[in-house]
């Protein structure tokens, strides 16, 4: 297992000037900061409106945020015509990120507020459809890889899994896929869906730095260690979003 300084990763990032709700754009911050810090150098491949599928190849790592129900019009036409290709990255175990609308995008089909049934790329083996209320406030979650996992959610769409989908991690307190069932998010391979933003990985860095050596390993074929970062300031920053009342 050899050191990670000195290597490079190309972030995928889809939708940006549309997927931002939350703060979703400080993942790639975090992400961008954490290689920087360990001399992991980044390329960044901002996908929009219009782009051709072609600029997705060479994705070491993939990103999706939140978005309106106004910006999920503007790209899902898009986001089809790339889906086969995030299908196909996923699956040589390119890691990604979907976070609330891209998360039901990566799932088989969504429910727009209209009742208008929408595709997705499958990656996820679930499907979204709309509830009556928001599902809306601070939320903790717990999986077994990664332990405690603290976020906000802020969502109507209501996730039901299929048989055989993992779950990302269960509900401690909060709402989750969909208020019921007690499971938040998907995983499959390295792909990690979820409802929570906040946004997510400043304050669950371990999160940041699986989706970095998955990426790394992807890319060089090996693991590679990744040096230990001081993170002095995460946990009173997880203390203080834990205590604050839904």
């Amino acid at each position: 297992m050899s050191a990670a300084e000195h290597k490079s990763l190309t972030i995928l990032n889809l939708f940006g000037s549309q997927l931002n709700n939350f703060g979703d754009a400080g993942n790639l911050l975090v992400l961008r900061k954490r290689c920087e810090w360990r001399d992991i150098a980044v390329e960044l491949l901002d996908f929009e409106v219009g782009d051709s599928p072609e600029k997705c190849k060479g994705a070491h790592l993939i990103l999706g945020g939140g978005g309106t129900e106004r910006g999920l019009s503007l790209i899902k036409d898009d986001f089809l015509r790339i889906a086969p290709l995030l299908h196909s990255l996923v699956e040589e175990g390119v890691p990604a990120l979907a976070v609330c609308t891209s998360y039901q995008l990566f799932g088989e089909y969504l429910e727009s507020s209209e009742g208008e049934r929408l595709e997705g790329a499958g990656i996820f083996s679930l499907h979204t459809l709309r509830g009556a209320e928001r599902q809306t406030g601070n939320i903790v979650i717990s999986n077994s890889d990664f332990g405690e996992i603290i976020g906000y959610e802020n969502h109507s769409g209501l996730t039901f899994l299929h048989e055989g989908q993992e779950p990302l991690a269960q509900v401690v307190s909060g709402f989750g896929n969909n208020g019921k069932d007690g499971t938040e998010g998907a995983r499959y391979k390295n792909a990690l869906g979820t409802y929570l933003h906040g946004p997510l990985l400043p304050k669950n860095p371990q999160l940041a730095d699986f989706l970095i050596a998955a990426a790394l390993e992807q890319r060089y074929g090996e693991p590679l260690e990744l040096p230990p970062l001081p993170d002095q300031w995460v946990q009173p920053a997880r203390a203080a979003a834990k205590a604050r009342p839904r």
